[in-house]
């Protein structure tokens, strides 16, 4: 008889869910056209790795990748994203 292990099953299930949401994450931010959109896709994959620090046990770690990462650089990329409309309008006038 095999002897399947259930949670090991579900567990890689859940590892390979999220590895293919942060690869998707991570394509989608080199290949977004627009800022907010590659903002977006970083956010996903941010989630997605701290899930996947989740699986390991490292829920410290997972907490400071959430707080970190998408607090201080998702507050940089939205200020991107203004200066970029910014120049975007000032275009638009001249």
């Amino acid at each position: 008889m095999l002897d399947l292990d259930i949670a090991g099953i579900v567990e890689a299930g859940v590892f390979f869910l999220f590895a293919t949401i942060t690869i998707g994450g991570a394509l989608g931010l080199i290949l977004a056209q627009r800022v907010a959109h590659s903002m977006l896709s970083l956010i996903f994959c941010f989630m997605a790795v701290s899930g996947i620090f989740i699986l390991l046990g490292a829920e410290f770690l997972a907490a400071i990748q959430i707080l970190v990462y998408l607090a201080s650089v998702g507050l940089v990329v939205l200020f991107g994203i203004m200066l970029t409309r910014r120049q975007i309008l000032e275009e638009d006038f001249e």
